[in-house]
């Protein structure tokens, strides 16, 4: 069991969650100006880091907010959470 600490509810079990994507990607701007490939890049290609790594998260089950979160991929230790629109602390 893995426990998300949202700043809005306390600690919670992960499966009341939503995992939002990397918190570093970021949307093409006009669609219609975009190139398939580059709308292939942003939907498909993902980095696959070992480590600290920030990421999106949706409190789906419960207050139904978006959060930050820094987790470490390889030990699944969650390092900090904070509100989407604050930047995660180290």
């Amino acid at each position: 069991m893995m426990l998300l600490p949202c700043p809005y509810c306390g600690p919670r079990d992960v499966t009341e969650f939503t995992y939002g994507g990397d918190d570093g990607t970021v949307r093409p701007g006009d669609p219609q100006a975009v190139s398939d490939a580059r709308w292939v890049s942003y939907v498909y290609i993902r980095d696959n880091p070992r480590g600290p790594h920030d990421e999106l998260w949706q409190h789906s089950a419960g207050c139904r907010r978006w959060i930050r979160v820094r987790r470490d991929t390889l030990t699944h230790q969650v390092l900090s959470s904070a509100p989407a629109a604050q930047p995660v602390q180290p």
